[in-house]
């Protein structure tokens, strides 16, 4: 998760994932699936849009964790998404993307590979601050792991739902006070 990525790097990645996207569409029309290529085509403008909203955070170490997690992390699938607040608060944004790189570490290790594990992050801005919603489903093979790191009470952090195969979190970062970080 620490790894430094040069601008090389991002966008071989960035343009490896297009082409794969164009080669979907491609082959759907080929196969004259218009309306799968149709979705398809949607899918990537939504997934755009929520890009869009999560740079205009104004928190862009954590934004950059996000964008690269796919690259970076091989035993789950992330997806996000961006409710978006014209008027939401400043966030400390290193806090909230060490304890984000932490939780994708923990995460990394608890869960059996090569499976259909899946994250999803919904963020939601608001006026006292940022609520973060983690939604895992997948296998959790090692369930001690996660319970250590959810017993970290430096967050304001709230597990909704725990079984081996789903993992919802609340995660809420007040606004910083002075525009402190």
């Amino acid at each position: 998760m620490g790894k430094e990525w040069d601008i090389v790097e991002v966008l071989r990645h960035s343009r490896h994932d297009w082409l794969n996207k164009l080669q979907l569409i491609k082959g759907n029309l080929d196969l004259n699936r218009i309306d799968r290529a149709k979705q398809v085509i949607d899918e990537i403008v939504i997934e755009a849009q929520h890009e869009t909203k999560l740079s205009n955070l104004h928190i862009p170490l954590f934004a950059a964790l996000l964008l690269k997690s796919n690259w970076e992390n091989p035993s789950f699938r992330l997806e996000y998404e961006v409710l978006f607040d014209p008027d939401a608060s400043k966030i400390n944004d290193l806090a909230v993307t060490n304890w984000t790189t932490a939780f994708f570490g923990s995460l990394n290790q608890a869960i059996e590979p090569y499976q259909e594990n899946n994250l999803s992050i919904t963020i939601e801005p608001q006026s006292d601050g940022v609520r973060f919603f983690f939604d895992f489903s997948g296998i959790i093979s090692n369930r001690e792991l996660m319970e250590i790191f959810l017993s970290d009470k430096t967050v304001d952090l709230s597990v909704k739902e725990f079984t081996e195969t789903e993992l919802s979190l609340e995660l809420f970062m007040p606004m910083l006070k002075n525009n402190s970080l």
